[in-house]
């Protein structure tokens, strides 16, 4: 697959900022295929955002640390945290690879009002920013995401992250909330985007990215299948690299 030309641009901006150890963080992306074409939901940050604004993202955002100690409905597949596992910078552990599924979850829930879970009760203290969830009396289910792409922000920017992207079919929607109930405002009218329709929409480019590897991964014989390998984008030197894991 080519390198989008506004990726390959990113990596080559020579920015004087400290170079900041990338937070781990995920991205929900939630996909709709029982129309001709498939569509995923997408939200459009505020204007008055320092990072995108005004771009359409998929739910996601930075992990908690308390996203680790949260109580599933049914903890992760071995394979999806193997598979978190891989290239992990520092010390790889379950722990970290289970935080990060959990947190698209989370986030998904936060900006969206949208809840992928169980009915079932916390064995554990609930972390605060989980509280809402379990207030829906579900716990939750990371066993529908697949694990698609992973990207990191190349050096020296304001902000970066070592963002996973999580794909999950929208049979798996336990609880969908109305506008007014979702926890915060951080995303704005929501919208299903055909995964053809790349230019409608103002993107961010690693999410256009996003949108053309989980357009070839559905249109792969064995779809969402989750022993296809990982691509994961880095930026080594003025150029972006993508290897899979």
């Amino acid at each position: 697959m080519t390198i989008a030309p506004g990726l390959a641009k990113e990596a080559k901006k020579r920015l004087s900022g400290p170079n900041m150890k990338p937070a781990d963080s995920a991205s929900l992306v939630i996909v709709d295929t029982r129309g001709k074409e498939p569509h995923v939901l997408m939200g459009r940050r505020s204007d008055a955002h320092v990072f995108y604004p005004g771009a359409y993202v998929f739910p996601g955002g930075r992990v908690d640390p308390d996203d680790a100690s949260m109580s599933a409905a049914i903890e992760p597949d071995p394979e999806l945290i193997a598979r978190l596992k891989v290239r992990m910078r520092g010390r790889p552990s379950l722990r970290r690879a289970r935080a990060i599924a959990l947190a698209g979850i989370r986030e998904a829930f936060e900006e969206a009002g949208i809840l992928i879970g169980k009915p079932g009760k916390p064995t554990t203290p609930v972390p605060k920013d989980w509280q809402g969830f379990v207030d829906h009396g579900l716990l939750p289910d990371p066993t529908p995401l697949v694990y698609f792409m992973r990207a990191t922000t190349p050096p020296r920017r304001p902000r970066r992250f070592d963002n996973r992207f999580f794909a999950v079919d929208v049979s798996a929607i336990t609880l969908d909330l109305p506008r007014e109930q979702r926890p915060t405002d951080e995303l704005g009218d929501m919208v299903w985007v055909p995964l053809t329709d790349l230019k409608s929409l103002h993107l961010p480019n690693i999410t256009q990215v996003a949108m053309e590897e989980l357009q070839a991964r559905l249109a792969s014989p064995d779809g969402l299948a989750t022993k296809h390998p990982v691509p994961y984008y880095f930026a080594v030197g003025s150029s972006f690299r993508r290897e899979l894991l």
